[in-house]
């Protein structure tokens, strides 16, 4: 199946399971019913009944009636006024109050709906006096499709979870069941997925996260604000320093800036207009100042740059800093480490001559390649471009020029590319790394971004070769982008089973018994003096010990559950032979003392 046919057979899927919904439980009010990523949902209202997951046997079973009907799904269309009395004869204020809304405002896209929900209900584009229907056996539904020919030809398919819903995202609302399904062309492709999620369960980020001691949260702290362990922010640190390292390697230096500010910086950027109801708002006791916490660093490094005359020779300019952001997400949003309040970002910015900008991003690109490579995560990049709209600043011959530049430093960096319109920032287009993990998914990490926008709105300027001043480019770029979110990625790539580079605890000596404790010392002597050279330069190992009076199996099972990557088994016939056993993923061998750290470094 291409993608509109399988968008053709889940939005179908939600019609049979608003079919079998209401052949249950006939005083069934129904919302909207749209296709979504691997399948489909509808927002059903059944009163005081509860579906719970012990009702999706019977639901399917309705549903599967349905489809082995094989109904047509027929298409009509009906005026207004006439589907506003169809849906008020049929009790379902929920599509009343959409076709009213319609015959109000004329479009078929309300500000409380997003385009997805909104297709399901208009037929055609704005200014209608029609809607459209579907008709499948006995239930009729309003709808704009698309729909597959009949009932039988929807794939396979199931029912997933529900979940609580305000009607069109609004808390004011009636709160509604959102019943949720999977659905896919062959039974083999819903296996596949099904099988993927029970692996991303037991990868769950927030459960291991819990497990390993990485990180915890606190209500008095509060939400989406999470508190990292020892142990967490030793992961933290370890994969910043990667990211530190390999930008120091391409001329970026450090620099530091305080986390509230002005009102009126984000004024002069264009952040305040866009994105002011975001900004968490400071009161100053002393000044009228208007103040806020910083939710992005690119304003702060502008003034940096401005804070002294610069040539063309001093150009590129190049800024790093690995610091803590603060929005204001809505509460409902907020889950994990995939969206926080307090988020750290690795972000960097470059200020350059127009000449400079393809080896600038060349220099980024490769630096998120080896990371991302080193990470063992496959890259593929989005083009992420303007659309039509007004929400973006500044002239479009300069939008124009900005995204031909990003595709060809695509190009000819030969990397796997797809554009996309309407996911740029608001000052420029983006090149958006896209990794997917190990079993399968997709996620948004490291992006590079040319702004022309910021350079303008700030005055910032330099002296050419003639001494006539000129506005440089602006690169923002951020390998990890989020640490918080790139750690729930990192964790359920792996596992937790990071490499030996990245683990807070690489490695843990297990006693036999007392009478190797000394030869226990002169092994961590020898690590004490060992360290990683690759891929983070000097990289002290990490170790503990445990000779507690405990046997041998209870302290290898304590330190698989922590997911320690190297454990030294230590008993007297190793002491007497100057060995170690050595117990990793791939099994367990004996190293001879004098290897271990060459053993150790090749891992």
């Amino acid at each position: 199946m291409n993608d509109e046919q399988v968008y053709a057979m889940r939005h179908s899927l939600a019609h049979i399971t608003a079919t079998g919904v209401k052949k249950l439980w006939p005083h069934a009010k129904f919302g909207v019913g749209p296709v979504v990523e691997n399948g489909f949902y509808y927002d059903i209202d059944l009163g005081d009944v509860k579906i719970s997951e012990s009702d999706f046997k019977k639901i399917e079973k309705e549903m599967r009636t349905v489809i082995n009907r094989d109904e047509l799904f027929e298409h009509s269309t009906m005026p207004i006024d006439q589907a506003i009395a169809w849906a008020n004869d049929n009790d379902q204020p929920y599509k009343s109050e959409l076709l009213n809304d319609l015959k109000r405002s004329g479009t078929t896209v309300a500000s409380d709906l997003d385009a997805s929900e909104m297709g399901t209900i208009a037929e055609g584009d704005a200014a209608l006096d029609h809607v459209g229907f579907y008709t499948n056996g006995d239930f009729t539904d309003l709808c704009r499709g698309p729909h597959v020919e009949s009932t039988g030809k929807v794939g396979a398919f199931k029912l997933m979870r529900v979940a609580g819903a305000y009607w069109r995202g609004n808390e004011k609302n009636p709160q509604m069941q959102r019943l949720y399904g999977v659905a896919f062309a062959t039974q083999e492709e819903l296996d596949a997925h099904l099988e993927m999620l029970e692996q991303a369960k037991a990868r769950d980020h927030r459960k291991l996260g819990k497990d390993l001691d990485l990180y915890t949260t606190s209500n008095l702290v509060g939400a989406g604000l999470p508190l990292f362990t020892p142990r967490g922010t030793v992961l933290r640190d370890v994969v910043a320093g990667l990211s530190n390292q390999l930008r120091q390697q391409k001329g970026f230096t450090k620099v530091w800036t305080p986390h509230i500010t002005k009102q009126d910086l984000y004024e002069a950027s264009g952040h305040w207009a866009k994105f002011g109801d975001e900004l968490f708002l400071v009161t100053s006791q002393e000044t009228s100042d208007k103040m806020a916490l910083k939710p992005m660093n690119c304003p702060h490094h502008t003034q940096i740059f401005a804070s002294q005359p610069r040539s063309y020779r001093d150009m590129p300019v190049r800024y790093l800093e690995t610091t803590t952001d603060y929005r204001d997400e809505k509460t409902g949003e907020l889950g994990g480490l995939n969206r926080v309040r307090s988020l750290t970002q690795d972000d960097s910015h470059v200020f350059a001559r127009p000449d400079q900008i393809e080896q600038e991003i060349d220099g980024l690109l490769a630096s998120a390649r080896e990371l991302y490579e080193t990470i063992g995560m496959k890259l593929r990049v989005r083009l992420s471009y303007r659309d039509d709209s007004d929400a973006y600043l500044g002239e479009r011959e300069l939008w124009d020029s900005a995204q031909a530049q990003l595709k060809t430093a695509v190009e000819k960096n030969q990397l796997e590319d797809f554009e996309q319109d309407g996911e740029a920032a608001f000052y420029g287009p983006k090149i958006d790394f896209m990794a997917t993990d190990a079993i399968g998914r997709e996620h948004q990490v490291a992006t590079v971004q040319l702004d022309f926008v910021q350079p303008e709105r700030f005055k910032l300027q330099y002296t050419d070769q003639d001494g006539n001043f000129q506005t440089p480019v602006m690169i923002h770029c951020a390998l990890l982008g989020s640490i918080e979110r790139f750690l729930s990625v990192f964790i359920e790539h792996t596992g937790g089973w990071f490499p030996l580079w990245a683990a807070p605890e690489q490695i843990r000596i297990l006693t036999i018994n007392d009478t190797v404790l000394d030869y226990v010392e002169e092994i961590e002597a020898m690590l004490a003096d060992t360290v990683l050279m690759q891929p983070v330069k000097y990289n002290e190992l990490r170790f503990a010990r445990d000779d507690r009076n405990e046997s041998l199996g209870k302290k290898i099972r304590e330190a698989t559950g922590m997911k320690i990557p190297v454990q030294l088994i230590v008993g007297p016939k190793d002491k007497e032979s100057r060995e170690v056993s050595v117990r990793t993923q791939g099994g367990e061998e004996k190293i001879a003392l004098n290897n271990l750290t060459d053993y150790l470094r090749s891992l």
